[in-house]
């Protein structure tokens, strides 16, 4: 039995409470704020989108000095690799690099703010689902096979070799820049 004079304990107050003052709806401390359901929708997306713009920012500096640091360290290990060459198989050095970076780029996840987008953003693709590294592919072979025809890498060459030397003729202060 609670006695007479006594107030039963306050609950504790939830995240979700404010006093509002200067208003003729102030409400007392400990009362929950009465939001409406858009409200409460829309808030939580925005935040969502400032944090998401914050933390892409960040992952965007620790990519990038990443990628700062794997340029040289990718050439250095692909030299070693190339050096510990025994009966044609390179030295495992790059590749082990190559993994490391794959590894951090998960780490990474520079994009996983999308898992937070609407689904008719996500739903958008533009790209389809090659890769840079097929279209070195496609590209390589296609060069290749023009250049066993002595085809568009026959005239390109050409091409190159008479844009250098006008270039060269032009910077010797003797003729036109090139066409």
């Amino acid at each position: 039995m609670i006695p007479r004079n006594t107030k039963p304990k306050a609950a504790p107050v939830p995240a979700t409470t404010a006093i509002i003052q200067g208003s003729d709806t102030s409400l007392e401390c400990g009362e929950p704020m009465i939001s409406s359901p858009q409200e409460e929708q829309s808030a939580p997306a925005l935040w969502t989108l400032i944090r998401d713009i914050g933390v892409l920012q960040v992952k965007l500096i620790i990519d990038g000095l990443r990628d700062l640091v794997l340029v040289p360290a990718s050439l250095v290990a692909g030299i070693v690799s190339i050096a510990k060459t025994k009966d044609g198989t390179p030295g495992p050095e790059f590749y082990r690099l190559v993994s490391l970076g794959k590894q951090s780029e998960h780490w990474i996840n520079l994009f996983g703010a999308v898992d937070n987008a609407p689904p008719e953003v996500v739903a958008t693709t533009t790209f389809g689902d090659g890769d840079i590294d097929e279209l070195v592919s496609r590209v390589e072979i296609f060069v290749v096979d023009e250049y066993k025809r002595g085809g568009v890498t026959a005239q390109a060459k050409a091409r190159i070799d008479k844009a250098l030397a006008a270039m060269q003729r032009a910077s010797k202060g003797g003729g036109s820049a090139p066409d």
